[in-house]
């Protein structure tokens, strides 16, 4: 079940409120995924299941999931990572980083 409207302002108020600019804020999304998603969970990406191993920032500031299937390794951007059934716990910050980036793109 995905978050209210209102919960969703909350957590995006919580990760960015030291934030000055886009930048900042991302890193602010990344510090409260990394402390708050349950990980390691599985999913599917492009029907294959892999473990999503950690949540990293790329050079060009994307936050990115890094999944591993079997020995091979791929970074998916988070906004576009299928999420698994049962949702882990944490997700909702998931959720609002992907609705914080549609705001403000």
């Amino acid at each position: 079940m995905k978050p209210s409207r209102a919960k969703l302002r909350k957590l995006i108020d919580e990760a960015t409120v030291d934030a000055y600019n886009d930048s900042e804020q991302r890193v602010g999304f990344l510090t409260m995924i990394q402390e708050n998603l349950e990980l390691p969970f599985k999913t599917h990406v492009l029907g294959v299941e892999v473990l999503v191993e950690c949540v990293d920032m790329t050079a060009s500031e994307e936050i990115v999931a890094v999944c591993r299937n079997g020995r091979a390794r791929q970074r998916i951007a988070l906004l576009d990572l299928p999420l698994p059934r049962p949702l882990p716990r944490g997700v909702e910050w998931i959720e609002a980083y992907r609705h914080w980036y549609h705001s403000v793109n």
